[in-house]
């Protein structure tokens, strides 16, 4: 049985599972599906074409499935999907796909801070940590693991690699490789996430060969010769592999 404010709304249309608490002035629109055990504070809009998984955690202000502020945006049917374990704090922001994607994405058990916003499109994979007032435009994708501290301004269309730590007030329009840390100003290659990296349990050998890899990669003025050279000298593991693919399949190219 889900527990409802009498100062909620819920459209007759929505959809929602079981053990659901939907605090006061919360706003569930149509053409919402809601899963099991999510609990929404007071003030919490889930607009039109949201999907939430089970177990997630929103509150105030938080608006979820938002019209997408992309002047291309026609009133298209697209979707907003949340996962599952996700803690939603304060006044943040997540709008639906437009026609581009047709949705925006969020995975399992992150962790998004007060007053950031996620635009049209996004993609954001697992336990993520997304700090106060960051801001993602639209069509970004945010791989498993990363750490994105606050007041980062994010152009749309790059990528940020897994296990990596951008320090805060960073603003960049290039894609951020994985397993580093981002900082400075304008935002570059700071060296290898050593802390992040050791509490994932990656081994000193593991890590070792990741800051190798990005030796060989920034010692070339090309990042195709760099990433030959890593080929010639690493042993192509998972993780080494990664780097590989990502820095040769980036279209924003990679900082430097």
């Amino acid at each position: 049985m889900n527990q409802v404010s009498p100062l909620a709304y819920v459209h007759p249309e929505a959809e929602l599972g079981n053990n659901n608490v939907i605090g006061p002035f919360c706003f569930i629109d149509r053409n919402t599906i809601i899963g099991d055990n999510n609990v929404m504070r007071n003030s919490v809009t889930i607009n039109y074409g949201a999907r939430i998984g089970d177990n997630n955690e929103f509150f105030p202000g938080a608006s979820i499935s938002t019209k997408p502020q992309d002047l291309k945006f026609k009133g298209e049917e697209t979707l907003c999907e949340i996962g599952n374990h996700n803690s939603i704090r304060e006044n943040v922001t997540i709008s639906r796909g437009t026609a581009s994607a047709g949705t925006t994405k969020v995975g399992n058990n992150n962790l998004l801070m007060e007053n950031m916003h996620l635009a049209h499109d996004c993609v954001l994979g697992d336990n993520c940590i997304i700090g106060n007032s960051t801001k993602f435009a639209g069509e970004i994708t945010i791989d498993d693991n990363a750490i994105v501290s606050a007041v980062v301004l994010c152009h749309q269309f790059c990528r940020i690699g897994g296990y990596v730590m951008i320090q805060g007030g960073c603003r960049f329009s290039l894609d951020i490789p994985p397993y580093v840390i981002a900082g400075k100003e304008p935002t570059r290659y700071a060296g290898i996430n050593i802390i992040g990296l050791r509490r994932h349990g990656f081994s000193n050998e593991l890590i070792d060969k990741i800051h190798e890899a990005y030796r060989l990669l920034y010692s070339k003025g090309i990042l195709k010769e760099g990433v030959e050279e890593i080929k010639k000298n690493v042993d192509i593991i998972p993780e080494i592999q990664y780097i590989i693919d990502f820095v040769s399949s980036s279209k924003r190219g990679i900082i430097r």
